[in-house]
């Protein structure tokens, strides 16, 4: 039997080094699937327990060279997501000193290499450097230029040695790490350009004779050592504070949750944290505070803020049995309520999982930068080899350094970074930005699937209409309905709720109570016989038969009344449309797709409700397995299809759907047969959903291709030896801001419109 983990991994900057670990675990025996994402910095692996263990799996990917620790056990949604954010800080701060030390390392060495450099040796940048600010540099500072040029090179050598092997030493530790296990990542080929400058320029202090004997000028590049290992950092730092970013959502959901609630334990108010209190409890929230966790109202009533999680801007009101949830702001009234779900099992936790398994999940879309990045590293090799020989065989008139400078600048602007942050960057900014607007969506593929709908599939009744009949008319004497309440009271059935409702209460006892399936109830109420049902039950007259016809045109369903097997009334009872489901037709339409309502109810008042809302397309008195059916057709016929439903009797559809849109309250949001929940009873819901993962897509494609269109552009630059390697760097760590920066615009978008 087959189990899951998710390992934290630390250190991946790249899409290289992504794919490196994944290939590793999949590698390793006993593992049946392994899934690592970059912008979470974890591994979602499913292996067998029978061949491998967590522990294996995590050395595993520590011989990759990446850090990796087992989860914490028996931790909530809360801890795990608070301690991966505790990681994610930790790295920033720890990038941040690292390259702050470095730049401002490289700033100093940039001016003592001043009296060293030669217009023939330094790259571009650095001559011009050179011929702007070396004349007022040994003005300013002439014992700089008074000191022997040996030692200067060997206190620079000092200092670079120290960069290279601290705030440098992952980049070469984990290139040869990937070269053990055959393959190459980013950190390879920052490696190799910054390794091969630092060992020319220590071969060329230690034994500058050398060189001088064979007509070779004694540069060093010292100072393009450090800044480009800067500039790196500095762009890995900027990466990971901009990840910390797209977790905003995520972390917004988990401060949600007091850390303390009031208690009446022993008939006194006590404080204790949230983590001690125990199901059954009874607590005490008083107006503005936040409700702790889940529970049921046993005394008191308030309005409820549930806006932070589902996206519903007016309070919801409460009263004694009624359920509330965890994370939720009481606005008006104070109330006690009995807790019911506690920790994992809490509403809130369930929805920090389910936004924890979408931001983990893969778009197909990443398979592509995957592909490329697989072979990518490899070909820039190449290239890099290809541009020094060709400097050497072709441009007779240049220096060894000039083909150098050239080769390693190829080597650092063609760094995979901004791939591997293309797609995980734009799932984590969008589910978290659905999250707020009370959306949860299942991951990147069900992202990528929705983008690509062109048909809308609506159930009708708790979708389009509210899901709670009423009565609109009794057409009858009051006594035939006092009795049909009666009779009623002992049914279970939809409608026979609503009459139940209109009549109010008390009613007299029922005896010989008789459900007749499909058709409507038989009973004594008072002494008398009393029969309510459909025309197949009772015979209405022709009196109450017109009247009937006319509330059945206006799309209401009738219900027919007998006593004593006489005719006696006919009440019309309506599901009343939800407000904004015309509005969210309307928007669907905008968006170009086809809308159709699939119903099992009758024709007719299936036909008002789809005129009121603006539908055209009708299928009415159909199955659960019709439902089905018609989606089949929908999809043979070439229509990508979105299911819009309940999740309860609707879930073959939306199962059968290419996306399965589940629409509900946020007391019941785990509906297995949806790639989307919807948290609020709103069909403009489902709008912004479609809306923002067609956004979503047009960003990931965005960062694909500017992430591709830069490499294409800037290679070829490189190596005709017009970029230097210094401004390669810098180039290449801004690549990989700009993909995140573009994702994060999902965060201000407004959708649905």
């Amino acid at each position: 039997m087959k189990k899951g983990i998710t390992i934290p991994v630390s250190g991946m900057t790249c899409a290289a080094c992504q794919s490196f670990v994944q290939r590793t675990l999949e590698k390793q025996m006993g593992v049946e699937s392994a899934s690592v994402n970059l912008m979470m910095n974890n591994a979602t692996i499913e292996y067998d327990p029978s061949s491998t263990s967590p522990e294996r799996l995590v050395d595993a990917i520590r011989d990759t060279g990446y850090g990796a620790e087992l989860p914490a056990a028996g931790a909530t949604a809360f801890e795990e997501e608070e301690a991966r954010q505790r990681r994610q800080i930790a790295e920033f701060r720890s990038l941040r000193h690292k390259a702050i030390i470095s730049f401002v390392t490289a700033l100093v060495m940039m001016a003592a290499s001043m009296p060293l450099m030669t217009a023939h040796g330094a790259d571009p940048l650095m001559r011009l450097v050179m011929h702007r600010f070396s004349p007022p540099m040994e003005a300013a500072f002439p014992w700089l230029y008074a000191i022997n040029r040996h030692m200067l090179s060997v206190l620079l050598l000092a200092a670079t040695t120290a960069i290279v092997f601290w705030p440098g030493r992952h980049f070469y530790t984990k290139a040869w790490s990937a070269l053990c296990h055959g393959t190459t990542d980013m950190n390879t080929l920052v490696a190799l350009g910054t390794g091969t400058a630092y060992l020319y320029s220590a071969a060329v202090t230690l034994a500058p004779g050398l060189f001088i004997s064979h007509g070779l000028a004694p540069d060093v590049y010292y100072e393009a050592v450090v800044t480009i290992i800067a500039l790196v950092l500095v762009g890995n730092a900027m990466e990971s504070r901009a990840k910390a970013q797209t977790s905003a959502a995520l972390r917004k959901l988990i401060s949600l949750q007091p850390k303390t609630a009031h208690i009446v334990r022993d008939n006194s108010e006590i404080d204790v944290p949230v983590e001690d209190l125990l199901t059954g409890d009874v607590l005490v929230v008083r107006p503005g505070e936040r409700i702790p966790v889940d529970g049921e109202i046993v005394d008191g009533s308030s309005a409820v803020d549930e806006s932070m999680l589902t996206g519903e801007p007016l309070p919801v009101e409460k009263v004694p049995g009624n359920p509330v949830i965890g994370g939720t702001i009481n606005r008006t009234g104070s109330f006690r309520y009995r807790a019911t779900a506690l920790g994992d099992d809490s509403v809130l936790a369930n929805i920090v999982r389910l936004m924890r398994a979408a931001q983990i999940s893969r778009a197909p879309i990443q398979n592509l930068a995957d592909r490329v990045s697989a072979v990518f590293v490899p070909s820039v090799l190449l290239i890099a080899l290809a541009t020094f020989g060709a400097w050497m065989l072709f441009s007779p008139d240049s220096s060894i350094f000039q083909g150098a400078g050239a080769a390693v600048a190829v080597l650092i602007i063609a760094c995979p970074c901004a791939m591997g942050l293309a797609v995980p960057t734009a799932v984590m900014v969008s589910t978290g930005k659905a999250a707020e607007m009370g959306i949860l969506i299942k991951g990147g593929e069900a992202l990528e699937r929705a983008a690509a709908i062109n048909t809308v599939v609506l159930d009708k009744t708790g979708t389009v209409t509210e899901g709670r009949p009423s009565v609109t008319d009794v057409i009858g004497s009051d006594e035939a309905f006092r009795l049909a309440a009666a009779l009623e009271s002992r049914s279970e059935h939809p409608l026979a709720a609503a009459i139940v409702e209109a009549a109010g209460g008390p009613f007299p006892p029922v005896t010989e109570f008789e459900a007749r399936a499909g058709m409507g109830a038989t009973g004594i109420v008072d002494s008398r016989r009393v029969t309510v049902g459909s025309g197949r039950l009772v015979e209405p007259g022709a009196e109450l038969r017109t009247a009937a016809e006319k509330l059945a045109g206006e799309g209401k369903t009738v219900v027919y009344v007998s006593v004593d097997g006489q005719p006696a009334a006919v009440i019309g009872i309506r599901d009343a449309v939800r407000a904004g489901s015309r509005e969210a037709v309307a928007a669907l339409g905008r968006l170009g797709d086809q809308v159709v309502l699939l119903t099992g109810d009758q024709e007719a008042a299936a036909r008002v409700v789809a005129r009121e809302v603006g539908i055209e397309t009708v299928q009415a008195g159909l199955l659960p397995r019709d439902k089905v059916d018609e989606v089949k057709k929908l999809q043979s016929a070439g229509r990508a299809v979105a299911m819009i439903g309940d999740g309860i009797n609707d879930a073959p559809a939306l199962a059968q759907a290419d996306v399965g849109i589940a629409i509900g309250t946020g007391t019941d949001i785990a509906v297995e047969a949806a790639d989307l929940t919807l948290m609020r009873s709103d069909l403009r819901a489902a709008v912004q959903a479609l809306h923002l993962a067609r956004r979503t897509m047009r960003v990931m494609k965005q960062n694909l291709f500017w992430a591709f269109l830069y490499n294409v552009i800037a290679i070829p630059v490189a190596a005709f030896g017009l970029l230097s390697p210094i401004l390669a760097s810098g180039a290449m760590a801004m690549s990989s801001v700009s993909v995140v920066a573009n994702s994060l615009r999902l965060r201000r978008g407004r959708y649905g419109r």
